[in-house]
């Protein structure tokens, strides 16, 4: 299974000999003069210089009148590793979702998901407020001892009711994410997405798959992307993440459906115009930046060890499988700022939840300062003394 196997490009595909990023973020922090070791997401990467120089040298037009070749190349190549017809570029992930959940679903019907999925808990009620799409969730933890955001397909079909006449909303489509971003990074395995599409197709209910972060799961579980692709009527993966790129998504789907969705973006203000510059960097990281995601998880697993064993019972490294960790800790917020002050990021997303994300601009170096900064800052709070006096709130997802 190659992910990303390279492919001629319209774009120029200039190799990074050592893959990494400039300039790097594994430095000590700021009392040293470095970059922080940045592990609030994977949507800080920056390009690398390969990425800078194909984006520069990319072929471009007017894509709004479907004459730029670096974005038709992007769009085809996506469609065609998750087995689709046709895919469109959007400039975010949240439009993404928004535009394949709106092909499968009219106003006043129901979507369901999990209940910390991204479509209803950070698209800033888009799919209601523009798609007039009401949501109905099931809990994030469907049986005890699940991993959060793992789909349980008997759960699903068991809330579906596709043809609720004149009294209840009707279920027109149900939304899955894989990996699971508010999960920790869970992955949903293949074989359970199959029974899902199985008793959805059978139900008449659509499925779109939120796959900002596909390409990790494909690379842990070495999946090929059209296997997922043929679990969903309509799918959205992120190259602005894990990749590396600075901007864009792209959704597939059918060639109607995607020839709707055109239209629907914009309508919402997605028309671009030179966004060849753009596919470029995609193009790019599809060659370069897929099969390396595997560096990520192992080092998101050496940092779930390195804090479970200074604060234990705060996450099970036997779950962290992508390049996602969260950890169950007292006063996180306060947490967060005491790492902070040490040079290393990370993202409050609760009271009681930190997350950890792994990514191309943090390499071994970086991920062992953070383990050490975490290690330091956990152990104060397993001793019973809380995380050093820093600045508190709540950080941005």
């Amino acid at each position: 299974m190659s992910v990303g196997a390279p492919a001629a490009s319209t774009a120029s595909a200039v190799a990074d000999p050592s893959g990494a990023p400039s300039p790097s973020t594994s430095g000590a922090g700021p009392d040293g003069g470095d970059q922080p070791v940045d592990l609030r997401s994977d949507t800080v990467t920056r390009p690398t210089s390969a990425m800078r120089r194909a984006m520069a040298e990319a072929l471009v037009g007017d894509d709004v009148y479907g004459e730029d070749p670096t974005t038709t190349e992007l769009e085809q190549r996506v469609a065609a590793m998750l087995g689709h017809e046709a895919g469109l570029l959007t400039p975010s992930g949240s439009m993404a979702n928004v535009l394949g959940v709106r092909l499968l679903v009219e106003p006043g019907q129901e979507l369901l998901c999990d209940s910390l999925a991204h479509v209803v808990r950070a698209e800033m009620g888009a799919h209601g407020a523009l798609g007039g799409i009401t949501t109905r969730t099931w809990p994030s933890v469907p049986r005890q001892g699940a991993p959060p955001g793992l789909v349980d397909a008997e759960v699903v079909e068991a809330m579906m009711t596709p043809d609720a006449g004149p009294y209840l909303v009707s279920t027109a489509a149900v939304a899955v994410e894989n990996t699971h971003n508010f999960g920790g990074g869970t992955i949903t395995p293949l074989p359970v997405l199959a029974d899902l599409r199985e008793r959805t197709r059978a139900a008449g209910v659509a499925v779109h798959l939120d796959g900002a972060r596909l390409w990790n799961a494909a690379v842990a579980d070495g999946v090929d992307l059209a296997d997922y692709g043929a679990c969903a009527d309509t799918v959205s993966v992120c190259l602005s993440k894990g990749l590396g790129a600075p901007i864009g998504s792209v959704l597939v789907g059918s060639a109607e459906r995607i020839a709707r969705a055109r239209v629907l973006r914009k309508r919402l203000g997605g028309g671009m115009r030179q966004t060849g510059v753009l596919a470029a960097a995609g193009l790019h990281a599809l060659d370069h930046h897929v099969d390396r995601l595997a560096e990520d998880h192992r080092r998101a697993a050496d940092l779930a060890a390195a804090c479970a064993a200074a604060l234990p019972g705060c996450v099970d490294p036997a779950s962290v499988r992508s390049n996602i960790v969260v950890l169950d800790v007292p006063g996180a917020a306060e947490i967060a700022a005491a790492a902070a002050a040490r040079g290393v990021r990370v993202s409050a997303l609760g009271p009681r939840m930190l997350r950890l994300v792994t990514h191309l601009d943090v390499d071994d170096a970086g991920a062992r300062r953070a383990a050490e900064v975490l290690e330091e800052v956990l152990t104060g709070v397993e001793r019973g003394r809380g995380a050093p006096d820093g600045p508190s709130g709540r950080q941005q997802p």
